[in-house]
């Protein structure tokens, strides 16, 4: 018997019933978990498929996309190709841009109840605390990648955790599988690379047992973490407003920072989202107690925190947005610049076509069954409307009169237009 199928067998065992999706490089790891599943009738009978990111960073990504449908294909697999968007213009890393514009995409991607395999193993987990170590890491990143967490509507699963970087390569040999030679993976200049190839070499020469030692000290402050996480998860339950999906900034910081901080990261994650840096979370931290009338918005690498009505409240980086955008409207599904949308319900088209704008300051209008005309502005902060909305809200017009702003409210006139319908506005985030 083959060790990785074995091992994969076991951890297939040790899991619930549910879908299986591999996060697909090409690379050798990726490569041994995706053909050692494909070799396993247990694993084709959940559904197994694999899912390939494309981050168009090298001029070959788009043969390297090609390849892994062809493999996968092979092999009895589906293999998605999803392309995303790197963007580190903000002066973040290209490794933490490109890490949170694939997660972004595994969240995006997953069914409900999905596992989502990485071929994370052993050494890479040693070299994952050694990073979390030099960046300040409490016990949650000393204690390395979790096995299993939430992620978007699936979850998360690294099922070779325990095993050696050496099994899975010889697995590859032993079959020979073509894999990937991404470049970017020799360069030095990126943190878990110069780990990699320099330092961790250096310490196995002098300490041989360094990576056994570095994983048993993270199993450790797992095992911490573990005890720990029962009380945070009863805090998270009462501080999540499950609705709006925010958090509670007053309860949350009055947390002791073990909890607090594995609270936060967990809150984020589970939207797909990065966590926070040592330095963003004391910033976080700074703005719990930000007075009315002020917006703090903390950002990072792929992620936003807001702190708005006395919550926190999380969401990918917005887009830039033209606020001179408009279009026509007549009731088909309208793509807005946010990447929300607008329709009718029920579906249907409207006797004469509306134009669409976005806000610009000092718009008015008289709600139907109002009695008085309404500064745009006061009923967006009566409304709760959060300011992120607020500059993508489609505003309806009727020549040059505005009779409806999103789907809270139309004028009399607007009402009488739409006859049966409603606008139906759902925001991006």
């Amino acid at each position: 018997m083959n060790k990785l199928i074995d091992t994969l067998r076991h951890a297939l065992q040790q899991q619930p019933q549910g879908h299986l999706c591999v996060a697909y490089s090409g690379g050798p790891d990726s490569t041994a978990l995706l053909h050692a599943l494909s070799q396993m009738p247990e694993a084709q009978a959940r559904e197994l498929r694999a899912l390939h990111i494309d981050h168009g960073l090298h001029d070959l990504s788009d043969a390297w996309a090609i390849h892994c449908k062809q493999l996968a294909q092979e092999w009895g697999v589906w293999c998605l190709v999803l392309r995303v968007e790197v963007d580190h213009a903000r002066g973040y890393g290209l490794e933490a841009a490109a890490r949170d514009a694939r997660y972004r995409a595994f969240a995006a991607s997953l069914r409900k109840g999905e596992r989502l395999l990485l071929a994370h193993h052993r050494d890479d987990q040693a070299e994952t605390v050694l990073l979390k170590l030099l960046r300040g890491a409490g016990p949650e990143g000393l204690g390395g990648m979790r096995v299993t967490r939430r992620l978007g509507e699936g979850l998360l699963w690294r099922p070779l955790l325990d095993t050696p970087r050496e099994l899975l390569r010889q697995y590859v040999e032993e079959h020979e599988l073509p894999c990937i030679d991404d470049p970017s993976n020799q360069d030095a200049r990126l943190a878990r690379n110069f780990l990699r190839h320099e330092i961790l070499p250096r310490l196995t020469q002098h300490w041989p047992q360094a990576v056994d030692s570095i994983v048993h000290s993270a199993s450790l402050n797992r095992s911490a973490t573990e005890a720990l996480e029962r009380q945070w998860r009863s805090a998270q339950a009462q501080l999540l407003d499950t609705a709006t999906g925010s958090l509670d900034a007053g309860g949350w910081l009055a947390l002791s920072p073990a909890l607090r901080h594995p609270l936060l990261d967990d809150w984020l994650h589970a939207r797909g989202l990065s966590a926070p840096t040592t330095a963003q979370r004391e910033q976080i931290e700074r703005q719990c107690s930000a007075r009315d009338g002020q917006l703090p918005c903390i950002r990072w690498a792929g992620a936003e925190v807001h702190v708005w009505k006395g919550r926190l409240w999380a969401l990918p980086p917005q887009p830039s947005i033209d606020p001179h955008w408009n279009s026509t409207w007549q009731g088909e599904p309208l793509a807005l610049p946010d990447g929300g949308s607008l329709r009718l319900d029920p579906p249907g088209q409207l006797a004469e076509p509306l134009a669409i704008r976005l806000r610009q300051g000092g718009e008015q209008l008289r709600p139907a069954g109002d009695a008085h005309t309404r500064e745009l502005r006061d009923l967006f902060q009566q409304s709760a409307m959060p300011p992120w909305r607020r500059a993508a809200c489609p505003l309806l017009y009727a020549g040059e009169e505005l009779i409806g702003v999103g789907d809270r409210w139309l004028t009399a006139r607007g009402v009488a237009l739409f006859g049966e319908m409603r606008p139906l506005w759902q925001p991006a985030y």
